[in-house]
């Protein structure tokens, strides 16, 4: 990785502090283009500065839409934006928002007080005011930390895969011995390497392509007489459901205990006619893996069933098999769009628990500890399931999903990592 001075002016080779030069990759085409920081992360910390002012400033110069906080790790702006111009951009912020104004020395804190920005110099002392009519200026004042409190969840989880980290590195030199893919570094990159290739997309471009494909559904549709129509009768429906491979042709299990949703209590309901529309789908395409999931929300926002937690329990049912570990990361996107509440996460978890009793007769090592702790894993680590909502669950078995003797077997399964959630969190406490 190429190494610059952050004071790009001073030609020093031996000059103190370094940053890694910028790192830029355009992805998508047209009106969906977009420029991914590469190492924002590493770039900001070298400046002792958040992510979510560098690239909000970038995007204040640049008159472009950024995400100020992405869970993955993955800067965003809008556009395609060149790395050389980024790095003049950078240089700006450095000098408003890093240098002190007297020594030009970049060792400095921002401290927030009575509205004002102050830049603390720990190289020479002295305290300058920060210009409050740049924009990023008001940026940093709407969003000061919060004092006094426990850390925020995205710290948290840093801190808590730094160590685990630490902990598979100290188990590998014991074992193994160090360097190469196994030290630090290297297992750190190939952490984030992973991270990038397991994403299927940032939310903004997820919610800007269910829009564009919502507007079709939106649009009054003139059907004619002599038009061909899908005939959607309960004998139809079992009829092609009978053509199906055997993998796809397992029941959907919504639940009677089930508090109803709009009256869809009995019969054939909506929520059985996604299901089906998702089975049918992935037979025609030869894979599960392959139904595309802006169809899969048009579909349900066409059925008006976008915003229920019964669809959550439908599409975990539906979208995930055998392989659910490595499934999670490629839905997280679409999920986090129907996700958006206490009743919705619970539908996720107990989705979860039907999948693993039906799926764990052909496949019984679904059930065992590791399996079970690497899917929570996931869950959390894409922000799907709060960390609350975890400790709840696993608290108490519950029969709303599955029979009780399961969900008891479930959470067994699942105690390490409800102890490491509960460690890590007194870990930070005694920190605190």
């Amino acid at each position: 990785m190429a190494l610059v001075n952050v004071r790009r002016d001073v030609t020093d080779l031996y000059y103190r502090y370094k940053m890694e030069k910028i790192q830029t990759k355009i992805e998508g085409k047209g009106n969906g283009i977009k420029t991914v920081v590469v190492n924002l992360s590493s770039v900001a910390a070298s400046l002792a500065r958040p992510g979510s002012y560098v690239i909000k400033y970038f995007g204040f110069e640049l008159g472009a839409q950024t995400n100020i906080d992405p869970p993955d790790d993955r800067w965003i702006i809008n556009g395609a934006h060149e790395a050389s111009k980024l790095q003049d951009h950078l240089d700006g912020f450095i000098n408003k928002f890093v240098l002190c104004k007297k020594c030009k020395n970049p060792e400095t804190d921002v401290v927030i007080k009575d509205g004002h920005i102050v830049l603390d110099c720990k190289a020479c002392g002295q305290r300058t005011d920060v210009d409050l009519r740049l924009k990023l200026s008001g940026f940093i004042l709407k969003n000061q930390p919060k004092k006094g409190g426990k850390k925020d969840k995205a710290e948290r989880k840093a801190a808590r895969k730094a160590k685990q980290q630490a902990l598979q590195n100290g188990n590998k030199e014991n074992g193994q011995g160090s360097g190469g893919e196994n030290s630090e570094n290297g297992s750190n990159r190939t952490s984030d390497k992973n991270d990038d290739d397991d994403d299927p997309g940032s939310d903004d471009e997820f919610t800007r392509k269910i829009n564009a494909a919502a507007q079709v559904i939106d649009a009054p549709a003139e059907v004619k007489d002599d038009d061909w129509a899908v005939d959607m009768s309960e004998k139809a429906v079992k009829a092609r459901q009978s053509q199906l491979p055997s993998e796809f042709r397992q029941k959907l299990v919504l639940g009677a205990d089930e508090d109803d949703e709009d009256g869809e209590g009995g019969g054939h309901t909506v929520y059985d006619t996604l299901g089906d529309w998702i089975q049918e789908e992935a037979a025609k395409t030869g894979s599960i893996n392959k139904v595309d999931d802006i169809q899969i929300y048009v579909k349900a926002k066409e059925l008006g069933i976008e915003t229920k937690h019964k669809t959550v329990l439908v599409l975990v049912q539906t979208l995930f098999d055998e392989n659910i570990i490595t499934q999670i990361s490629k839905r997280a996107a679409m999920l986090k769009q129907m996700v958006t509440s206490e009743r919705h996460e619970k539908a996720l978890l107990g989705g979860i628990e039907r999948l693993l009793a039906s799926q764990s007769k052909e496949h019984p090592e679904l059930m065992t500890s590791d399996k079970i702790v690497k899917i929570l894993h996931q869950l959390y680590d894409k922000d799907l399931v709060s960390e609350d909502m975890i400790k709840k669950w696993g608290t108490k078995a519950s029969k709303k999903y599955v029979d009780i003797s399961t969900s008891k077997k479930i959470r067994r399964a699942a105690e390490p990592f409800l102890k490491w959630l509960d460690e890590a969190e007194e870990d930070e406490s005694d920190e605190e």
